[in-house]
This record gives C-alpha cells, sequence and structure tokens, in this order.
C-alpha cells in the first residue's frame, strides 16, 4: 500500500432526519435456536490411541484406548 492509501479518509456522514427516524420499526428476535440455520449440535466420541516402534528386530507395539462416553443430547 501507498502512504496515500493508507490515510484515514473523510466519508461524509449522512444523519436521518426526523421524519426517518419515526419511520424506523423495532421488531423482535426470534430466540437463538431458531435463528440458527446448521444445527451445530454434535457429539462424537473418538477412540484413539498410537503405538509407534522403531528399530526394534521383533517387537511389538500396542495402544489400546478405552473410552467409556455417554451422551445425553436431550433438550
Amino acid at each position: 500500500m501507498s502512504k496515500h492509501e493508507m490515510q484515514p479518509q473523510n466519508i461524509p456522514q449522512q444523519e436521518l432526519s426526523e421524519e426517518e427516524l419515526e419511520e424506523q420499526d423495532i421488531a423482535e428476535l426470534p430466540d437463538r435456536e431458531a435463528m440458527s440455520l446448521v444445527n451445530a449440535n454434535v457429539a462424537a466420541p473418538v477412540n484413539l490411541a498410537a503405538a509407534l516402534n522403531v528399530l526394534s528386530d521383533d517387537s511389538t507395539a500396542i495402544a489400546i484406548a478405552q473410552q467409556n462416553a455417554p451422551i445425553d443430547q436431550s433438550t
């Protein structure tokens, strides 16, 4: 960016007239849950374990990860 582009620019502010302010309406918003386009209430338990055995002849590596994840998604 050039120095000219970085300078603050004076943008004229347009104010509303009294008539325009009186024409404004107020509306109550619906609940947040109702406004959501995507239901992101997802629970995914993952059983993840890793074992690595490098440079060892005739050896084994075992990884065991036991998990108990009860999920209650009642509303």
